[in-house]
């Protein structure tokens, strides 16, 4: 295989928020830029660009990430999704609502990254810890609110996230309907 030069495209092929996407982007260019500056989707928010505030986070099959560290030729293949596309998954509203009620963000900047890591998190450790929480928030920065009230919302999701998986097992058990995620009437994007 030859070397990738700067001036060269790569054509890639990825699933954003359950969309089949094709384009062909710089080699070197990051995950963020592609969204926002080729794909024009600007959910995924740009701060530090060197992995260090989680402003640009986003599920890459499966797992928080930094978008602004995956280049071009990584994404091939993987199913990305955004904040915009957290919907999807059950767990978005309950960790939505959580966060909201204990009044978490000011400005809303960081929000979608630690939505993203909560939400990464609680699919795959409905019993999260403390220390996973924390864990899991550790590359995410806020400004504006400090942390207490953020972690409050995330100690709050976690809460949910473990009922709503006792309601949801103990529903199978007795062959009830499928078991949907409570309604929130928190609506902001992230």
């Amino acid at each position: 295989m030859s070397e990738l030069l700067s001036t060269d495209t790569l054509s890639i092929a990825f699933t954003l928020n359950g969309e089949a996407i094709e384009t062909t982007a710089p080699a070197e260019i990051s995950l963020t830029r592609i969204l926002r500056d080729v794909l024009f989707r600007t959910e995924t928010k740009i701060g530090c660009e060197i992995g260090r505030c989680g402003a640009c986070m986003v599920l890459m099959n499966g797992q928080a990430i930094n978008s602004c560290l995956v280049m071009a030729w990584q994404v091939d293949g993987a199913e990305i999704i955004t904040g915009a596309g957290l919907e999807k998954l059950p767990i978005t509203g309950i960790v939505r609502q959580a966060l909201a009620e204990e009044s978490s963000f000011q400005c809303g900047y960081c929000a979608p990254g630690f939505v993203i890591s909560l939400v990464a998190l609680l699919s795959e450790e409905p019993d999260a810890t403390n220390d996973d929480l924390m864990t899991a928030l550790e590359g995410n920065i806020c400004r504006c609110t400090g942390y207490h009230s953020i972690l409050r919302g995330a100690k709050l999701a976690a809460a949910r996230v473990r009922d709503f998986g006792a309601r949801t097992s103990a529903a199978q058990k007795t062959y009830a309907p499928e078991t949907k995620a409570p309604e929130t009437a928190v609506s902001e994007q992230a």
